[in-house]
Formats: structure tokens, C-alpha cells, sequence
């Protein structure tokens, strides 16, 4: 039997409303890489910091959303969307008066607790609000919102950050986050599945570990050396630099993550992840290949602003509207998808996606020197664009079409934990990419008269400053300033490359998708076949 009208309306006013709460998230997780030169001469914070600032927020989300995704499950998914919209506008406040870096990377701490009470809510209010057809598409939408608001968030950070402040990339999110509350409350009903079992509270925090040591150990390995260094922190008083104790943390936690999983499935029991749903050829590969998709979009979105403002000397703005160009190839690739709907599987999309991604970022490392037109970095960034906008709408799809009925929420929580997850290691590993390289290349290229402690010094002006000191060195040397360009044009080139690299790695993960999956996939107009209006299954306690 057919809806009501005024029943389908509000469905669709509720996927807007949702919509705009992942838009805020996902604008939040890029806004500030345009404001953070801005910040860097504001506050004075380090490269260190810098990454910090981006990966305390991401982090904290990835690690979390598991936790409060099961949740959700009990206290009602709409409660948990509120209370997440909540808290994120409050610690974007805080971060928007925060008058140093130590308070401002703290307010992002708690932005990611409530980024992630956000995003798994939003995906299980779609699960429990649409069937069928109607599901697929509120997938795309969710999907495309994604990666388009991934391109936006630097337009919208570069012209509050030129006109106003970048304390405005931050207070902005207040009056949205006030937006998404009212209409939440209007169009969007609660659901919930209260037979869903316990939370496996000893998983969740080794999953907490896990996360927290191994972006820890990429981020400062340059700092504190990967084996031995004489700059440590004060409590540690071992010979050796805490890097490998952190990665050797990661690796207890991952397999005492896995080994607790698999007893408490043998005993019937819920578990983070359901680990026996990676039989799937499906779910596995297509979750291999969220996670490297993320690791590589957002890897990059770190180093081109940077360059941008201090190797060609935009202003936030300027790098915003350049950034523009791959929000364009996202938009067009969301029509795309949508004309090729039912006719061409969505698993195909993706790999095409990919491809485009990859295509995109080798014409960035191609074209990047010291005074490449900006023309030439947009083209790449429009067919980078393009390919986020194929591959982000359609891979949930691909990754839950061959998912049982009764455990599609649990998968759903999976999958987004992978793309965070993805997100984190990408803004740690191209991070360190782009900033080691950086060290190294200057130190290679500066001026042979500039020897010992004096060379030193530059290189570690430069990069811990993220590239900000690079104008104030002209002052100083013509010869200094213009090594420093090459090095950070080599540095962000390198960087592009090994996102090209890790993309192209998740595009051979898509190869082992059976034609089968791809020819479920196009019969379930890219939604969990026969998902359950509610998400997550009973389960034992």
C-alpha cells in the first residue's frame, strides 16, 4: 500500500535535514586545511601541530564511531544525532575562542566525539526510513554529499578566513548546527532496536588503542625519530625513541581486537565488527577499498593549501576558489551516476571513479612547480573531483550488496569506520610524506655557504612553521626563499604521487569483486539487498 503523501514529504524534508548533518562533519574535516596557514601565524603552532589540529578531530572520530553507531541502536538514532550536532557545535565554539593551539586541538578532540555520534546516526536513519528503490537513492545522496562538501569546505574556509577570521571556519557551525537540531525534531522520526544486545565495551577500547597508537606513531615518528632520536618526550626515559613501542601497541591491539571478536561470535555474543561478514568477497574488498579511497581523498586535501598560500602565495580565498574545481567534478560525477543509474553496476562506477582519481592527482604532481598557473592545478583537481564524486556515491552500495539481512547495521557501522578510519591514516601518512620529504629536500637544496646550525635552523624554520616562514625568508635570502619553494613544490608532488599510489591500490581491490556481486549490486539500485528498515539484529546477550 502506498505512503501518504505528507508521509513521503517528510522522508525526503528528513534526508535533507540528514544531509545537512553530514555535510557539517565532512565541511568541518576540510574547512580548516584552508584556514591553517592563517592559524599557524595566529597562534604559532608547529607542523607537528598542524597535523594535530586535523588528526585529533579525525582520530577521535574514527575511533569512536563503532561505539556510538551500537548506541544508537539502543538509546534511538535520532537521540544520538542530536546529541552529536550538540556537542560538535559547542566544541566548535570553544575551538572558535581557543587562544592557543594546546585548547584549540582539545576542542577538536571533543568535535570528534561528537562528529562521531553524527555519522553512523545519520546512515542508520536512512536504513530505518527508506525501502527499496527510495534507499538507493537516499545511499547516492549521502554518498555525493560526502564528496562534494569535502570540495566546498575549502571554498566556504578560504572566504571566511580572508573576510572574516579563520575562528569563523570554526563558528560557523554553530547556526548550522542550531539548523540541523529544529529540523530534526520536525521531520525525522526516531528509531530504534532495542533487542540488539550489549555493547562489547572491551572491543571498543581496544579499538580505541589500536587507532590512538598507530596514527600517534605516524604523526610524531618524525618528530621523536623511528628508532633512536635525542628529542623525546620528558616522561620517557628509555634509549630509544617511543615510536616502535607505539606500532608495537597497534599491532597487540589489533590482534587482541581480532582474537576477542572471534570469542564472542563463537559464544553468540555482539561484537565492534562483525568479522565473519569478511568471508564476503564483497564487503571485504569493498571495504579495503573505502578505506584506501579515503586515505588518499583526504591525504591531499592536507598538502595543497599549504602550497597553495606559501609556494604561490594565494590568499585563503584564492585557494578556496581553486579548490572549487573539484566540488565541480563532484557535482558533475553525482549526474552522472545518476543518468547511468540501472544501467551500468555501481560496482563499475566505483572502479571508473578510482581511475579518475588517479588520473587526477598524477596530472597534479605532473604540473606542480614553483609557478604553475593555477588553471593547470584545477583541471587536475576537476577530473580528481570527478572521480570522488563516482566512486564516494556508489561503494556503500558495493560494500553491503552482498550483506545478510540481519546484519546489514552492524556492516553499515563497518563500512563508515573503514572511510574515517582511511581518513586518519591518510592526513598521518601523507603528512609525514609531505613534511619529511620537505626537511629533506631542503636541507639538499639550500645555498652551500649556509652551513651547521644555520642550515639547521632553516629547514627546521620551514617545516615546522608548515611552509609559513617561506615569504620571510626572502627577506633574509633570495636564494634560502626560492629553495624553499622547490622543496615544498617537490614535497606536495611526492605527497600527490603516493595518494595516487594508495588510490591505485584500493582500485585493485575492486578487481576482486566478482561479476556476480556487480550484477546484485545493479538490482539493488545501490542499496543492502533486502536491508532491514531497522538497523543492527537481535542478538544474545
Amino acid at each position: 500500500m502506498e505512503q501518504p503523501v505528507e508521509s513521503a514529504r517528510t522522508r525526503w524534508l528528513g534526508l535533507v535535514v540528514i544531509s545537512i548533518a553530514v555535510a557539517l562533519i565532512i565541511v568541518d574535516s576540510t574547512i580548516v586545511n584552508v584556514a591553517i596557514p592563517s592559524v599557524v601565524d595566529d597562534l604559532g603552532i608547529s607542523s607537528t601541530e598542524v597535523q594535530w589540529v586535523q588528526e585529533s578531530y579525525t582520530l577521535v572520530f574514527a575511533s569512536l564511531l563503532l561505539v556510538f553507531g551500537t548506541l544508537a541502536d539502543r538509546v534511538g538514532r535520532r537521540r544520538m544525532l542530536l546529541l552529536g550536532v550538540t556537542l560538535f557545535a559547542l566544541a566548535s565554539v570553544a575551538a572558535a575562542l581557543a587562544p592557543s593551539g594546546e585548547l584549540l586541538i582539545a576542542s577538536r578532540v571533543i568535535q570528534g566525539f561528537g562528529g562521531a555520534m553524527i555519522l553512523p546516526a545519520t546512515l542508520s536513519l536512512l536504513n530505518a526510513t527508506f525501502t527499496g528503490r527510495e534507499r538507493g537513492i537516499a545511499f547516492a545522496v549521502w554518498g555525493s554529499t560526502i564528496g562534494g562538501m569535502a570540495a566546498v569546505g575549502p571554498l566556504l574556509g578560504g572566504w571566511l578566513t580572508t573576510y572574516f577570521s579563520w575562528r569563523w571556519a570554526f563558528g560557523i557551525n554553530l547556526p548550522l548546527g542550531i539548523l540541523i537540531v529544529v529540523g530534526a525534531l520536525i521531520v525525522v522520526r526516531e528509531s530504534k532496536a532495542p533487542d540488539a544486545g550489549r555493547i562489547d565495551l572491551v572491543g571498543a577500547l581496544l579499538s580505541v588503542v589500536l587507532f590512538t597508537s598507530l596514527v600517534f606513531g605516524l604523526i610524531e615518528g618524525r618528530t621523536y625519530g623511528w628508532w633512536t632520536s635525542a628529542d623525546v618526550p620528558e616522561f620517557w626515559t628509555l634509549g630509544v625513541s617511543p615510536i616502535p613501542f607505539a606500532f608495537a601497541l597497534a599491532l597487540a591491539a589489533l590482534i587482541a581486537f581480532i582474537a576477542w571478536g572471534v570469542h564472542r561470535q563463537r559464544q553468540g555474543r555482539s561484537t565492534m565488527i562483525a568479522l565473519s561478514l569478511f568471508r564476503l568477497t564483497s564487503f571485504r574488498n569493498g571495504n579495503i577499498a573505502a578505506l584506501i579511497v579515503s586515505l588518499g581523498e583526504f591525504g591531499v586535501i592536507l598538502s595543497l593549501p599549504l602550497w597553495l598560500q606559501n609556494v604561490l602565495g594565494y590568499d585563503a580565498l584564492q585557494t578556496g576558489f581553486v579548490l572549487l574545481a573539484l566540488a565541480g567534478g563532484s557535482f558533475i560525477a553525482s549526474g552522472f551516476a545518476g543518468a547511468s543509474s540501472g544501467k551500468v553496476a555501481p560496482v563499475w562506477v566505483v572502479r571508473a571513479g578510482l581511475a579518475s582519481e588517479i588520473v587526477g592527482l598524477v596530472i597534479i604532481g605532473l604540473v606542480i612547480a614553483t609557478d604553475t598557473p593555477w588553471w593547470q592545478i584545477a583541471l587536475g583537481l576537476l577530473v580528481y573531483g570527478f572521480g570522488v564524486g563516482l566512486a564516494t556515491a556508489q561503494l556503500t552500495g558495493v560494500v553491503l550488496v552482498d550483506v545478510p539481512v540481519e546484519q546489514s547495521g552492524q556492516a553499515s557501522g563497518t563500512q563508515s569506520t573503514s572511510r574515517q578510519v582511511g581518513s586518519a591514516l591518510g592526513i598521518a601518512i601523507l603528512g609525514t610524506v609531505l613534511f619529511t620529504s620537505l626537511g629533506a629536500q631542503l636541507d639538499d637544496r639550500l645555498p652551500d655557504q649556509l652551513t651547521g646550525d644555520a642550515r639547521q635552523q632553516v629547514v627546521d624554520l620551514v617545516v615546522d612553521s608548515a611552509g609559513a616562514a617561506i615569504p620571510s625568508l626572502d627577506a633574509q635570502s633570495t636564494d634560502a626563499g626560492d629553495a624553499a619553494r622547490a622543496a615544498f613544490s617537490e614535497a606536495t608532488r611526492l605527497s600527490a604521487f603516493t595518494a595516487a599510489g594508495f588510490l591505485g591500490v584500493g582500485l585493485v581491490a575492486t578487481l576482486g569483486l566478482s561479476a556476480r556481486a556487480a550484477d546484485r549490486s545493479r538490482g539493488s539500485g545501490s542499496a543492502p539487498r533486502s536491508a532491514p528498515a531497522d538497523r543492527g539484529a537481535p542478538r544474545r546477550r
